[in-house]
């Protein structure tokens, strides 16, 4: 059956089966499709109610699915996108943040692999951990070799 004929809470819960949307997700996808007399605000409020919605899992959602390929910022700041509140998202990235060297490190072996022969690529390999969301820091000691010498202060 398509989303044609499928109420507001079938089209919600459809949603919610293919993965784990936060609120502000649902309301935007489900906007358009309001009739008269539905009230999107309520019909959400009850699927919260029931444990449909959560923000908890659509979190760990996020980190499970992408931590291994972003830093802590890039993540963050899908976490907020989602309407996530502030302290989820804190907690969240502290949880972060014990892997972030390890994580870029990661990411850094898959993409590159070998330390940069000029200054020029240097500055290629930290823009591309910057483009993923790692911090200046965390980005300069990946690509200086300092992290695999136990450097991580």
């Amino acid at each position: 059956m398509g989303f044609a004929k499928l109420s507001l809470k079938g089209r919600a819960l459809k949603l919610l089966a293919q993965r784990e949307h936060s609120r502000l997700e649902l309301e935007r996808k489900l906007a358009a499709h309001v009739q008269e007399g539905e009230d999107l605000g309520a019909m959400l409020d009850a699927l919260e109610q029931r444990g449909f919605i959560s923000a908890e899992r659509v979190a760990e959602s996020v980190l499970h699915s992408k931590a291994a390929r972003f830093g802590t910022a890039r993540l963050a700041q899908e976490l907020r996108s989602k309407g996530l509140d502030d302290a989820l998202v804190r907690a969240a990235t502290e949880q972060l943040r014990a892997t972030e060297l390890q994580r870029a490190l990661a990411v850094w072996r898959q993409r590159f692999g070998t330390a940069p022969a000029t200054p020029q690529e240097r500055l290629k390999q930290m823009r591309f951990l910057a483009s993923r969301g790692f911090g200046g820091e965390i980005a300069s000691k990946v690509v200086r070799g300092r992290a695999e010498d136990g450097d991580l202060e």
